[in-house]
């Protein structure tokens, strides 16, 4: 074999391996999923129109922040009518009351007067609190992610006006096969890669699915497709560098090897 030969053979080996090389890779997409977040809704207890917004999309709020308004005449009404009639109980309380020390009422009349004061009082207190909660607080730190009903708009009982997305409520989901399953524990630490994403993602298992279940239509790997699958759960390291619903590619980190005790 000529030199010019050798050197020919040697860059083709080299090729070669290079070419396989890119094949494994091809062969290696990762775990494919997507992102999701847990979303805070904040609703009224009772219907009502909403009367102001003092939040965007996109805002970011405190616990404590004053989110909306819905109208309270209703309630207003409602603790007007208490308060009188904890007025009257009042003065049947104080009119049994003096009764009894001067022993021209009884005991059963106090009673009664002590009862309906209670009850008046307790009233007053529960329209207190639904006037109070026709303004909507935040409850957590977050950004607003999506508002759902407008001023103007009325929002039915228990349905959002808006929603909050903490932070610390992201989360990558992904699927991988019964025979993969035992290379992921709780705690492991996993590569996530997307579109134009910050190389160095990781997240960390927090959830896997001890129930299998058929691939999901979002999933769109053929090697994946018609197989059982186990869901994985990780809260990303960075999750403002995420947005929910992306897609992700999710790879194992490899394991620290265990020193040998002999």
């Amino acid at each position: 074999m000529t030199p010019t030969q050798a050197i020919w053979r040697s860059l083709a080996a080299l090729t070669l391996t290079v070419v396989l090389a890119g094949c494994n890779e091809a062969r290696n997409p990762g775990y494919q999923g997507w992102v999701e977040a847990d979303m805070i809704f904040v609703s009224p207890d009772e219907s009502g129109r909403v009367t102001k917004l003092d939040v965007r999309e996109g805002d970011e709020v405190k616990p404590g922040d004053r989110l909306y308004s819905v109208d309270d005449d209703l309630q207003q009404a409602n603790l007007n009518q208490n308060k009188a009639t904890l007025a009257n109980a009042q003065q049947s309380y104080d009119r049994a009351a003096s009764l009894s020390k001067t022993g021209s009422g009884t005991q059963a009349t106090l009673d009664s007067a002590v009862s309906g004061l209670r009850v008046a009082e307790a009233q007053v207190a529960t329209s207190q609190t639904r006037l109070a909660r026709r303004i909507g607080y935040a409850p957590i730190a977050g950004a607003v992610q999506q508002i759902y009903f407008r001023e103007g708009e009325t929002v039915p009982a228990q349905r959002p006006v808006l929603s909050i997305m903490p932070p610390g409520n992201m989360k990558v989901r992904f699927y991988v096969s019964e025979v993969d399953l035992p290379k992921l524990a709780i705690g492991d630490k996993v590569q996530v890669t997307c579109d134009n994403c910050s190389p160095d993602l990781t997240a960390r298992i927090y959830f896997i699915a001890t129930t299998a279940e058929y691939t999901p239509p979002v999933i769109y790997s053929l090697d994946e497709r018609n197989k059982l699958v186990y869901l994985v759960q990780a809260r990303p390291s960075r999750p403002d560098a995420l947005r929910v619903g992306q897609p992700i590619s999710v790879f194992l980190s490899p394991k620290t090897p265990v020193a040998d005790k002999r």
